[in-house]
């Protein structure tokens, strides 16, 4: 019972991810404004990062990978917030 919540939970997560990234990449399209396009990287990184946790079944101890997805994906919202800081002064 509880791993049935926790994998539809985490389908949720992912498809949650996905949406925000789809939701952020319209306002790019429409935009051309590069902070939303970092986001909606940003969005389909961290979807990708828990599609590959919920659906790979890695072990606890080997989940260090998966989280560097992570990384990235916030490595890019910076990224994005300091261009975009710089390109305005």
């Amino acid at each position: 019972m509880m791993s049935t919540a926790v994998d539809f939970l985490s389908g949720a997560i992912t498809l949650g991810f996905f949406l925000a990234g789809l939701y952020f990449l319209r306002f790019w399209r429409r935009t051309q404004d590069s902070l939303f396009g970092a986001f909606a990287v940003a969005f389909a990184l961290l979807g990708t990062g828990q599609a590959i946790q919920a659906f790979a079944n890695i072990a606890e101890e080997e989940r260090g990978y998966v989280y560097l997805i992570r990384l990235a994906a916030f490595s890019v919202i910076l990224v994005a917030i300091v261009h975009k800081n710089r390109s305005t002064e």
